[in-house]
């Protein structure tokens, strides 16, 4: 990258010139965003042969005109034959005409029944003295994605070219590979510009309609979190997909750029504060002479009949979302399955209580574990960033965090990806800075890389959407402190807030909503807060009250970066541990850090997920991370 200039914020367009058309990377394809992401939607590749693979959106069959069937050839009495043979010399008998079409009904009704037989249609004659009828045939009109773009590309298949039966080829979610010439719609009417008439289908992977959860019927966002794995074929779900990809890359551009260099932190650390989750091998091994008593049942009900109970309920909701059922009946099972979850999660805990299997940790002696040491998951990657900022100057990470916090709601989650800086020779305002500039990239990039994505989000999801971003991205966010922001909501004496907005509270996320949706309406950094409500190692300010710690703030999302200048003196950190209650066994190497070589340093963290919300207008965190984990719930 060069060193002069701002990093690139807009990636080539597609190149129209009639050069040979690009194979995907490592595939023997072509990526569809290669032929639809153009200025003429790929008009000037008509003609072109190309290899296209995705899942189908949407099918349609149309019949192929056919010539009328031969006609049935009778056998008419001579007239020699007599007046008696004249009703006997047809060639068909009253009862030979039944059961033939006896069989063919049978067939109808294994199709409509959905046995799963298969027949080829008029494979014999079924008439005698009938020629045998030849098989229908259709042309097949696949709306394919192969997940590259919002777009998708209509595929026209002759029935010919297929082997598997059409309703298996024509079912949602099945995943096909075809070769074909490139060509414009031959109905005038076509929304599309281009089309590909499928002259080999080399790939067909087909579902099974009956589990297959996607149908035709959007479901609601909710609904989806159920399969995890299934979701990103669904077009909201793509989007905002490719939308976290362009935040994540621009993170990277932005920060490279910048001079940051990258490292790993550890995901499992020994420096644990605040509610973290324990790494331990050691559960189970618990004293074999503890009395085991048996598992009493909750109210007449066992953990094997709920068990039962929740599978039940999982089909009932399966059909339901699968046939056209209204949106309050499927809610209500969902509902109804959620407190039978939680029933079975409660029985399952009194069990393991009964059966010693949860143990307090300090009966572990986690000297024999594992690690030789406590273990937690990290909650922060910062801690590690500054041993490398006082080396580097300027680092940045990017990974998991996890909170063990039994919270949940639409703005929690267990684990979170955070992009986290630290900078040496820097201090608050410094930090300051560079969220503000490095948050206001983020919405630009978004804005010129995703415009067919955000275009999509706008009408599905959030309609205001664009213009918020583009008013943010070029806007200078105005910063205060937390004294004033108390200040301010002292004053919103029409607005009863469930905490009172008393100076050295934590602001809630009523308090926050109020200053960003009602008073300034955008984005806001919000600094100096009390030293009670941050981290220890938040450097102290002069008046002894405060710390140098920051937040910024948006509407409908609330703090998408947090940031602080760390505490670099020895003896007010030592002091602060203390303050805690914190082991200082366990920050020693910590504490190093300002025996040698103590420099002034700052840092950010930027919680991925939350502002995915803040650029797509998602309701729920749970739906802007691929796998979700919180209190009480980890699929797949």
């Amino acid at each position: 990258m060069e060193s002069h200039g701002k990093p690139h914020q807009k990636e080539q367009d597609g190149d129209l010139s009639p050069k040979p058309i690009t194979l995907s990377k490592y595939s023997n394809r072509v990526e569809l965003k290669t032929l639809l992401d153009r200025s003429d939607r790929g008009a000037a590749l008509a003609g072109k042969r190309v290899v296209i693979g995705g899942w189908v959106k949407s099918a349609r069959a149309v019949k192929k005109d056919s010539p009328p069937p031969p006609p049935a050839v009778v056998a008419v009495p001579s007239p020699s034959s007599g007046g008696d043979q004249a009703h006997t010399t047809a060639n068909i008998r009253c009862t030979e005409i039944i059961q033939s079409k006896m069989n063919i009904f049978r067939r109808f009704f294994d199709v409509l029944s959905g046995s799963g037989k298969t027949y080829p249609i008029f494979d014999k004659t079924e008439l005698a003295g009938q020629k045998a009828a030849p098989p229908p045939e259709y042309v097949f009109y696949f709306l394919i994605s192969d997940g590259s773009s919002i777009s998708s590309l209509q595929v026209v298949v002759d029935s010919a070219l297929s082997t598997v039966p059409a309703t298996q080829l024509m079912a949602l979610g099945t995943c096909i590979v075809a070769e074909g010439v490139l060509r414009l719609p031959l109905a005038a009417s076509a929304k599309h510009v281009i089309e590909l008439e499928a002259e080999k289908l080399l790939h067909v992977g087909t579902v099974d309609p009956e589990k297959y959860p996607l149908s035709k019927k959007q479901l609601p966002l909710h609904m989806l979190r159920d399969f995890s794995h299934f979701r990103p074929r669904t077009t909201t779900v793509g989007s905002v997909t490719r939308v976290h990809s362009a935040l994540t890359l621009a993170s990277h551009t932005f920060l490279q750029y910048h001079g940051f260099q990258y490292v790993q932190v550890p995901v499992i650390t020994t420096t644990g504060f605040g509610e973290m989750f324990r790494v331990t091998t050691l559960l189970g091994k618990t004293d074999d002479k503890e009395e085991k008593k048996p598992v009493n049942e909750k109210d007449g009900f066992s953990i094997d009949t709920v068990k039962a109970a929740i599978k039940e309920k999982t089909r009932l909701i399966d059909h339901l979302k699968r046939s056209d059922s209204n949106r309050e009946a499927v809610v209500a099972a969902v509902h109804d399955l959620k407190k039978t979850g939680d029933l079975a999660s409660q029985l399952e805990m009194k069990q393991k209580s009964k059966t010693g299997t949860l143990v307090k940790s300090e009966k572990l002696d986690f000297s024999k574990d594992f690690f030789g040491r406590d273990a937690y998951l990290t909650a922060s990657g910062r801690f590690h960033l500054e041993s490398y900022a006082s080396a580097l100057g300027k680092v940045y990470t990017f990974g998991p965090r996890f909170i063990a916090d039994k919270i949940d709601n639409a703005r929690h989650l267990a684990e979170m990806w955070n992009v986290e800086t630290e900078m040496a020779f820097s201090e608050l305002d410094d930090a300051m800075d560079c969220a503000d500039e490095y948050f206001k990239f983020l919405c630009k990039y978004v804005l010129e890389n995703r415009q067919e994505d955000m275009k999509f989000i706008s009408k599905r999801v959030d309609k205001t959407i664009t213009t918020r971003l583009e008013a943010t991205a070029s806007s200078s966010l105005l910063r205060f402190s937390y004294t004033e922001a108390i200040s301010l909501l002292q004053k919103a004496t029409s607005t009863k807030f469930e905490t009172k907005p008393e100076w050295g509270v934590a602001l809630t996320t009523e308090h926050l909503s109020y200053l960003t949706d009602e008073i300034y309406k955008g984005p806001v950094i919000i600094h100096s807060y009390p030293k009670a409500v941050k981290q220890f190692y938040v450097r102290l300010n002069d008046d002894k009250k405060t710390v140098a710690a920051f937040d910024l703030v948006v509407p409908k999302v609330g703090v998408v970066i947090t940031g602080s200048q760390n505490e670099e003196r020895f003896e007010i950190l030592n002091a602060r541990i203390a303050e805690f209650g914190l082991s200082r066994e366990k920050f020693e190497w910590y504490l190093d850090l300002r025996r040698h070589g103590t420099v002034k340093h700052s840092g950010i963290s930027l919680s991925m997920e939350q502002m995915l919300l803040f650029a797509t207008g998602l309701p729920d965190i749970k739906d802007a991370i691929p796998f979700p984990r919180s209190w009480g719930k980890a699929n797949n």
